[in-house]
């Protein structure tokens, strides 16, 4: 019989972070776990309840795991924050989780969309984060996801029947997509922006592909890369690795595995690609 899960509270700076523990059976020892990351802006269950359930499900597998709230989010007190300014929110959820768990000596990070760019800024600094999943990485700029948009989904609507259907019936708005296709091609070249393209940032310095790729070359445990097909977060991550020398030689190190769902969403928001994702992760983390 699966215990019942477990609701934590703990302190994070003078905040209180908010937490679910999702525990193995009485009396069995696990040396590694897995820690949700929470993409934001949303809270420990994820969209459509994907991390309670990636949680009672790697516990089910015998892998214990533990989603929670940063600082800001949820029920988690303390002022909003970016996903680039949650390394100590990281660092006390993982104190409170070995903590937890009796005989865990390390973790694996696992984060979908900002939660997985955070993840990767973190991972290095903290030698008891033994391995990563990334979902569907947050490598967002404004001329990126220009590009993507208009080589994943304008063509893509060019070979789907629907869309000569509807323009040959007259309820295509013409005048509109082309002022939208000229805006993205402007900065697909690097002209002006679309407004809201981009997460807020509060952190000086590199930008985010500079410090993602820092802290996957920095991080020398296993790595696993999930990514969906329907996704334009997942097909600008994987735009930015084809057209950059240094991200294809880390995706082909061995210590790298990928998977690809290649129907899915972002947020793997059916029940077969949740549960394909929750497979994937059970098996790797017991792989190694």
């Amino acid at each position: 019989m699966q215990p019942d899960e477990q609701a934590l509270c703990f302190p994070c700076d003078g905040d209180w972070l908010t937490a679910v523990l999702s525990p193995i059976g009485p009396g069995a020892l696990a040396r590694r776990g897995v820690l949700i990351v929470v993409g934001g802006p949303q809270y420990r269950a994820g969209s459509h309840r994907q991390f309670a359930l990636l949680a009672r499900s790697l516990a089910a597998a015998g892998i214990p795991a533990m989603r929670f709230d940063y600082r800001g989010m949820g029920d988690s007190g303390g002022a909003p924050r970016t996903f680039e300014d949650v390394d100590l929110d990281l660092r006390t959820a993982i104190d409170r989780f070995i903590a937890a768990v009796p005989g865990m000596r390390e973790v694996v990070l696992w984060g979908l969309c900002d939660a997985a760019s955070a993840a990767l800024f973190y991972a290095q600094h903290d030698r008891r984060v033994a391995g990563l999943v990334l979902a569907n990485p947050w490598a967002r700029t404004n001329d990126g996801l220009a590009r993507a948009t208009l080589k994943h989904y304008y063509l893509a609507r060019l070979l789907q029947p629907a869309f000569w259907k509807k323009l040959a019936s007259g309820r295509f708005d013409v005048r509109g997509s082309l002022g939208s296709l000229v805006g993205l091609v402007r900065s697909a070249r690097g002209g002006a922006a679309p407004a809201a393209q981009e997460r807020p940032s509060t952190a000086p310095g590199p930008g985010l592909r500079e410090r993602m790729l820092a802290g996957w070359q920095g991080f020398r445990g296993p790595i696993l890369l999930i990514t969906s097909g329907a996704d334009l977060t997942a097909q600008e991550f994987l735009d930015m690795v084809k057209a950059s020398r240094p991200w294809q030689k880390l995706l082909a190190d061995p210590r790298v595995q990928r998977q690809t769902l290649a129907a899915a969403d972002h947020t793997f928001s059916r029940r077969e690609w949740r549960d394909q994702v929750a497979g994937w992760t059970a098996a790797w983390v017991r792989s190694w």
